[in-house]
């Protein structure tokens, strides 16, 4: 059996989900990977076999997405191209992480067994939570972006039979958790000199901000900056009294399943992020609108706030792959009788 595990290189909760189940589909079956997009500071750590540009966003300064760079950089001649070229047929199980090329190669192509495995798809689920009214836009982008049918999907808690409850990864649930004095701080959308500016302001606080933008660390004030090296990163949260991010879904996660005081900020201009807003309001996490004088006061009171939302994730990634795989054997076999059906309703006819 083979298998194409695809995998969007745009945020890190993909390459999460990829480096912890990819190793146990690679013992049930042999496995390619084919990635696609950008703005990913986490590393895959399998070998690559296809690699394309896609179609990624780009984030900007004060806490939002860069239409004008996003535009600038999409080669709609380079996408159809790598659609077009894309090989799915030659595999007989698509994984969808919401990768755009191989759904779309998938549909286009008629290849029946294209799963999807992503948060994104969770959303489509009417059980899942709704930020009110869904624009026109952001409901074609949630349904075609990546083009899949049939599949599965991660959220905060399980809504539905085939939504499962986010991946942690194995080394995170061995690691000892501790609670110390700083908050960390992962908010990629945002310039350091806008973080600078707000969290300054909370002199006797002590803050770790982690950015792609910073190359090495560096400390200004009770602030101290790093790189988005995920060892450093893991120590901090790990030992943090909080954690302050956008409304992803990774790192919520991780800090729910750690008992780590959380607030998250909705990245601007990204639906997804508003449909997570809301399911963690729901479970009664701190939400801001957006991050800037106004929301200081807000961020004080999250401060002296005890109040800690958890959950418990547990392990449940070879249960994960086997149930996508039993249910591909069973649809093969649905699909098999259904030949034979039809092809014996076309014999017995003629005769």
């Amino acid at each position: 059996m083979k298998i194409l595990y695809c995998v969007q290189l745009t945020g890190n909760g993909h390459i999460t989900r990829a480096n912890e189940l990819i190793r146990i589909f690679k013992k049930r079956a042999h496995v390619d990977v084919l990635v696609s997009g950008t703005q990913s500071s986490l590393k895959l750590k399998e070998k690559v076999k296809f690699r394309y540009k896609g179609l990624s966003f780009v984030f900007g300064k004060e806490g939002g997405i860069d239409f004008i760079k996003t535009i600038k950089i999409f080669n709609p001649f380079r996408f159809i191209k790598e659609i077009l070229n894309c090989p799915v047929d030659k595999y007989d199980l698509i994984i969808n992480d919401f990768e755009p090329i191989s759904a779309w190669a998938s549909f286009l192509k008629r290849k029946e067994y294209c799963f999807a495995l992503s948060h994104q798809f969770s959303l489509l689920n009417k059980k899942t939570p709704k930020p009110g009214k869904i624009g026109f836009f952001e409901n074609l982008i949630l349904k075609y972006y990546s083009p899949c049918k049939r599949g599965y999907g991660f959220h905060f808690k399980s809504y539905d039979n085939k939504i499962f409850t986010p991946i942690i990864k194995n080394n995170l649930r061995k690691k000892e958790i501790q609670k110390g004095s700083h908050i960390t701080v992962y908010l990629a959308s945002y310039s350091n000199e806008y973080l600078h500016n707000i969290f300054k302001k909370f002199y006797k606080t002590h803050w770790h901000i982690f950015s792609p933008k910073v190359k090495n660390k560096y400390q200004r004030g009770n602030i101290k900056f790093y790189p988005t090296s995920y060892d450093v990163f893991e120590e901090s949260i790990l030992s943090c009294n909080g954690v302050i991010c956008n409304a992803g879904f990774e790192l919520p996660s991780e800090a729910l399943f750690l008992k780590k005081k959380l607030l998250v900020i909705p990245m601007k201009h990204q639906f997804e992020q508003d449909y997570n807003a809301k399911a963690l309001k729901d479970l009664g996490v701190t939400v801001l609108k957006s991050l800037n004088v106004d929301s200081i006061d807000q961020i004080k009171k999250w401060i002296k706030n005890e109040k800690i939302i958890t959950m418990q994730y547990e392990n449940q990634n070879n249960e994960i792959v086997d149930r996508i795989l039993l249910d591909y054997i069973q649809m093969i076999s649905l699909l098999k009788i259904k030949k034979n059906l039809d092809k014996n309703f076309f014999r017995d006819t003629i005769l």
